[in-house]
């Protein structure tokens, strides 16, 4: 994952891939704080991480949805692939990602006994508004938007679970550090 002002001085052969835009990857994470967490907190890097995933694999969200009993519908095209991690699906960018939201004061980081409360500051929610008015993420708010409506309310542990449980050849079954397909 690279920075766009360090891609400057790539040929101009080579094509630019969203998978490696660093702050592609910052954006998707503050417009999931605003549109998945509560006023703009998620209270554990788990839960974070599993609504992540949901965002980012569209298809999966369906059966969950479908397994609440709640029929969904959208057209988000999937995002970057995650790994299988200890707890499940993980992207080992999120370290870099949430300290560098922290670093330039987008979002607040506190510790909350063995777990974390991830909040936007002001500033990380008048961002997050902006991006919301870029019509280059609209499908990606209203899809946030449905993975919020179905799977919002779910404390990490049992979204967790959930995905154990409906994607066990998906996800369980992946060695840890295997690309989820």
């Amino acid at each position: 994952m690279r920075r766009l002002g360090l891609m400057r001085d790539d040929p101009i052969s080579r094509p630019l891939v969203a998978e490696e835009v660093f702050e592609l990857h910052a954006a998707r994470l503050l417009l999931l704080f605003r549109h998945c967490g509560v006023k703009g907190r998620i209270d554990s890097l788990v839960k974070m991480a599993k609504l992540d995933f949901f965002v980012r694999y569209p298809e999966f969200l369906k059966v969950a949805a479908e397994a609440e009993g709640i029929a969904v519908e959208s057209d988000a095209p999937g995002d970057s692939r995650m790994v299988r991690y200890r707890y499940g699906p993980w992207d080992e960018r999120y370290y870099r990602l949430l300290a560098y939201l922290e670093s330039v004061g987008l979002l607040e980081v506190k510790e909350k006994g063995t777990s974390y409360r991830l909040s936007l500051t002001e500033l990380g929610s008048e961002t997050a508004s902006l991006l919301d008015d870029d019509p280059s993420f609209s499908d990606l708010v209203s899809h946030m938007k449905v993975v919020k409506r179905v799977l919002g309310k779910k404390s990490g542990t049992r979204l967790k679970s959930m995905v154990y449980e409906l994607f066990e050849h998906e996800v369980a079954e992946r060695p840890i550090g295997e690309v989820i397909d």
